[in-house]
């Protein structure tokens, strides 16, 4: 395994991180457990989670996923040796089930508490906005439209002081962002210039089929030190080339039709030409792109998630490939063919 810290830390973390939004759905709490167990025998100490999860979002299974981490953290005693980043959901429809408003000092303390107590610890390593309050481009929007009706106000400088009182409290040690564009990042550094706590992360979706972040949030990852933590780096198994002939059974798309974010026509074309320099290079289309997201340099950490242990070595064993400038150069000729077809 590689490590690196968070930026502005000496908090270490494993270049690949666990995602864990399919325990409680998708898999059971033992399955959860055995993909611990295995990724942190590879080296990994870095798992995230979200108030969420599990994944599709619904009240039956909500913080079902951090409830596996906290047993096993019950179970195995390890809480000093791995790194626990959560969420906390921002107002959207497919979240009123948790709560309906935004990042006020009450929602943020209720969504803290509770993480915590389904977690079964006392802090909470990284914590993240898990979307804006306001209107933007995220989840599948490549621009920005401009809504005059949008209810939100300016509170940049609010919601980093409630976070700043719980880091003081002792129950999150540092912040983060998910989903954010180069105007929120640039909103939260401005305030952390005058003395507000300072986001050190930002978690968004990157991957072949998703290079967006590229065009605005590159430059600012890198001239303000902060890090980049990709999901999605698959396209939602995508670019495992799995789907190229058919929907598997019981494969994500099948479970759940609406996660077809990545699997329009110019995806799959852009799939099938990554996937040939994949077969010509004599690697899995997996690694490739895994391998792709791992060298990029503003990349922290690569959140990989997996349904199956197989899937899991894998994901986990594309940090030891190293894409040579010759794969590179045919990457992004596709790249320049085809740009972000899955925004």
């Amino acid at each position: 395994m590689k490590y690196t810290t968070l930026p502005n830390t000496d908090i270490k973390v494993s270049k690949i991180c666990l995602g864990s939004m399919t325990w409680g759905e998708q898999n059971s709490e033992t399955e959860g457990h055995e993909q611990i167990d295995y990724a942190i025998d590879k080296g990994v100490n870095f798992i995230d989670t979200a108030e969420l999860y599990s994944v599709p979002a619904k009240k039956e299974t909500q913080g079902s996923t951090e409830k596996v981490i906290g047993s096993w953290l019950k179970k195995s005693g390890k809480r000093d040796d791995v790194v626990i980043a959560s969420k906390i959901v921002g107002p959207a429809e497919f979240s009123k089930h948790i709560r309906t408003g935004g990042f006020s000092k009450s929602e943020l303390e209720d969504a803290i508490h509770k993480s915590l107590k389904r977690l079964q610890t006392d802090y909470i390593d990284l914590y993240q906005l898990h979307w804006p309050e306001r209107q933007t481009n995220y989840f599948g929007k490549l621009g920005y439209t401009h809504d005059e009706n949008d209810p939100w106000k300016d509170n940049f400088a609010e919601v980093l002081g409630y976070l700043n009182d719980f880091v003081k409290q002792g129950k999150i040690r540092q912040i983060g962002v998910s989903n954010e564009s180069a105007y929120g990042l640039m909103r939260y550094l401005e305030e952390a210039r005058k003395g507000a706590p300072k986001m050190i992360t930002v978690q968004n979706p990157y991957n072949l089929l998703n290079r967006k972040d590229e065009i605005g949030l590159a430059e600012i990852l890198h001239r303000e030190d902060m890090g980049h933590l990709p999901y999605s780096p698959l396209g939602f198994g995508m670019l495992t080339g799995k789907y190229l002939d058919e929907i598997p059974k019981n494969s994500r798309v099948d479970l759940f039709p609406n996660y077809n974010r990545y699997m329009n026509e110019n995806s799959y074309k852009a799939t099938r030409l990554y996937n040939e320099i994949a077969k010509k290079y004599e690697m899995s289309l997996t690694q490739m792109s895994l391998a792709f997201v791992n060298q990029q340099p503003f990349v922290t950490s690569n959140i990989i998630g997996a349904t199956s242990i197989q899937q899991l070595e894998e994901n986990i064993g594309s940090i030891d490939l190293v894409l040579s400038d010759e794969i590179l150069n045919e990457i992004n000729e596709v790249h320049a063919q085809i740009p972000n077809p899955a925004p």
